[in-house]
This record gives C-alpha cells, sequence and structure tokens, in this order.
C-alpha cells in the first residue's frame, strides 16, 4: 500500500539478528505507519472530540497509545524506554503525538532487530501470568490496532476519509485493489 507520507521507509528498518524474526520488526514499522497515517487525517480542533459521553475522546486515544505502547514495550517486553513522563508531546496537537508516536519506534525498532530467538520465546510477566515475548509482542499489534479501528469509526463519524490500512477502503483505493466481497473471490485457488 501506498501512503501519502511513510515516517518510517523500508530502507530505514534494521535487520534482524534472527533472520526469522524480520517479520516483526517489519510488522511493527509497518503498524506505526498505519497509526500514524490514521492520525493525520484528525485536526488538534478533534482532540476533544467524542462520539458518546462514554467514549474516549481522540485526543485520549492518542494519549493511550504512546503511554501503553511505553509500559508494554518497558514491563512485558523488555525494551529499553523512556520514563513515563517524558512519553507524550510537549504540546498537545496532532503533529506532535505523530511525531512522538514514530520518534519511540525508532529505537524500538533497533532493539526489537538485535534480539535473537531465544529472547523472543523466553517467558517474560504480563499481567497477573506469564506469556513468551513473541507472544506479547503481538498482543500488543492486536492492541494497536483496536484502537486504530476505534478512530478509523470515528473518521467516519465526522465524515471524513477513512485511509486504507489493510486494504482499500471507501475512500481509497488503487489498481490492482481486490477485496473479497463475494463468495467466488473467496473460493479462488491458490495461484
Amino acid at each position: 500500500m501506498h501512503y501519502d507520507q511513510t515516517d518510517i521507509r523500508d530502507e530505514d528498518v534494521p535487520r534482524t539478528a534472527a533472520a526469522e524474526y524480520q517479520h516483526l520488526v517489519d510488522t511493527y514499522a509497518g503498524e506505526t505507519n498505519k497509526t500514524a497515517s490514521v492520525w493525520r487525517l484528525f485536526t488538534s480542533a478533534d482532540l476533544d472530540w467524542r462520539p458518546h459521553p462514554r467514549s474516549s475522546t481522540v485526543g485520549e486515544i492518542l494519549k493511550h497509545q504512546l503511554l501503553s505502547e511505553r509500559r508494554f514495550f518497558a514491563e512485558f517486553i523488555g525494551s529499553p524506554e523512556p520514563p513515563g513522563a517524558q512519553v507524550l508531546p510537549a504540546q498537545a496537537d496532532v503533529a506532535s503525538f505523530v511525531r512522538r508516536l514514530v520518534e519511540l519506534a525508532a529505537p524500538r525498532l533497533e532493539w526489537m532487530a538485535k534480539q535473537e530467538r531465544n529472547a523472543w520465546l523466553a517467558r517474560v510477566p504480563f499481567f497477573d501470568t506469564e506469556r513468551e515475548r513473541i507472544w506479547v509482542f503481538w498482543r500488543r499489534i492486536l492492541h494497536s490496532a483496536h484502537h486504530r479501528t476505534q478512530l478509523t469509526v470515528y473518521l467516519r463519524l465526522l465524515n471524513r476519509t477513512v485511509p486504507p490500512t489493510y486494504g482499500p477502503t471507501a475512500d481509497v483505493t488503487w489498481e490492482g485493489a481486490d477485496p473479497t466481497l463475494t463468495v467466488e473471490a473467496a473460493d479462488r485457488p491458490r495461484k
């Protein structure tokens, strides 16, 4: 997929010490780019908007993403992280949140790339249980995707463009985009 802006370019993604774990680093870089592409479609005036009184505001979701990612990587995955007080941007505007998202991701990518197989398979504390580090990483990816999806719903409710993250949307498509919308498409054999 092509984005108007790519914060972490493919050539800037570090190569892993253990080649079979390159997909982790590639995925985290891609998910960070997807998240940044969604965040950029909000304005700073939207930060206090929420679709329902019991829903989080746009700004609360952006803050949560930065803080919870810091917690997951520090407490559960074990990467070096800045203190929590240094995670949020000094200025609460969309551009600053996006910039901070990318700034925090870059050293994580470097750290992840250095991890060997045993590190990814090691069991680590995760809330009140233990899981393999790689499991915790994928849980983080799913958590981030959940909040990014919340924000795409917010964009739709605000009548804004919803960007592609895993494929085309009603707003953005391209030649070669082939969503599976029919039984026939689902039955296509492997090429």
